[in-house]
């Protein structure tokens, strides 16, 4: 019955099913995950962000030899922000958390915050990856290069306004992202405080489909499941995106800590942050964020704070530390029950699809 559930999303993009791994970023998607999503029907991605030139290319080298079909890389587009000062509250709480995960005090200087980005598109184009997806803003440059390259263009919406800028860029589809979504918020202009765009996603995909009705629609936010995936149809939706749901499976190179904390996680444990990076992001609620929301922390553009707070993830992670690591997750993490290969949750989620229609089919029999 997979056919049934076929979308111009899956015509446009030659996949069998409507299903997109998103590409979490920060050493999560591998290879394998990302080739495991694409053979299994759907549409792989690989995360390109916080990822040197030359290691994003052996990756996806990687992919392309465990898989022939379709798969897409995710940057995070943004524009360099050089903050004036730093101010003594800031220095003083990251002094705090450096001193509890055992690491000397900030030496005071601002840290080189290039992320590489003209020189990890290029490797997209040379390499010739099916699809480029992107995040935090309109697609732009890179955009118009991905087309004349021939790939496919994907961007993501937090608001009607958001997506009929990326319509006007000629993108090939839009992933409408919900309040509930785990990691960043897509919102192009988030200001220096508050969540971001925080439209719940069954409004929101509501909305964009039906002002952008010649626009493949990928759903995001809270689906973790085949009745997500039916209810994103239902809406009008081509396609859902699905982050939170891969971080335990088996082809996931997600912290053995963080994964913990995921299959421990309540529906009320996640919370929208700038602390870690600048930008607001929903993840589990821990220390570093309390301690953060306790200060009344202003913390500094992306990717600075990102960069000021890089050494103390990676200090938690070697101490397996997870109540100071950045451990995103959507308001669906509650539903983690185990951990899984990426094709079974592909198989899985079809399958609670087909009988969630099933249902809805016997409830219109009035059974």
């Amino acid at each position: 019955m997979d056919r049934m559930f076929a979308t111009r999303f899956c015509e446009v993009f030659s996949v069998k099913l409507p299903i997109v791994q998103a590409g979490m970023a920060g050493g999560i998607t591998s290879p394998e995950l990302v080739a495991a999503v694409s053979e299994a029907g759907g549409l792989g991605t690989l995360a390109g962000a916080y990822v040197k030139p030359d290691a994003l290319r052996q990756s996806i080298r990687e992919v392309k030899q465990l898989t022939k079909k379709p798969f897409g890389v995710n940057l995070l587009l943004f524009e360099e922000t050089v903050p004036s000062e730093v101010s003594g509250d800031l220095v003083d709480w990251l002094n705090k958390m450096r001193d509890e995960v055992g690491l000397s005090p900030w030496n005071g200087e601002l840290p080189q915050s290039k992320e590489d980005l003209d020189e990890c598109f290029a490797v997209i184009v040379e390499e010739q990856v099916p699809v480029f997806s992107c995040a935090f803003q309109s697609p732009g440059k890179y955009g118009r290069a991905a087309k004349q390259a021939g790939m496919k263009l994907i961007g993501m919406a937090t608001t009607l306004e958001e997506a009929r800028m990326l319509q006007a860029e000629n993108v090939d589809a839009i992933v409408a992202q919900g309040g509930e979504a785990g990691g960043h918020r897509g919102t192009f202009q988030p200001g220096n405080e508050g969540d971001g765009a925080c439209i719940g996603t069954m409004p929101l995909v509501s909305l964009v489909a039906d002002s952008l009705p010649d626009m493949p629609i990928i759903a995001a936010g809270g689906i973790m499941d085949g009745r997500g995936l039916l209810a994103a149809l239902s809406l009008g939706a081509d396609a859902a995106q699905l982050g939170t749901r891969f971080l335990v499976c088996r082809e996931s190179l997600a912290h053995p800590a963080y994964q913990e904390m995921l299959l421990h996680a309540k529906e009320t444990d996640t919370r929208v942050t700038r602390a870690f990076s600048g930008r607001p992001a929903r993840g589990l609620n821990n220390r570093l964020i309390e301690s953060a929301q306790m200060e009344k922390l202003q913390a500094l553009p992306y990717p600075v704070q990102n960069a000021l707070t890089r050494e103390i993830r990676a200090a938690a992670a070697r101490l397996n530390k997870p109540e100071y690591m950045s451990l995103w997750a959507g308001q669906g993490v509650a539903m983690l029950r185990q951990t899984q290969g990426a094709a079974e949750i592909i198989n899985d989620i079809m399958d609670q699809a087909n009988a969630a229609w099933e249902r809805m089919i016997q409830l219109r029999r009035g059974r």
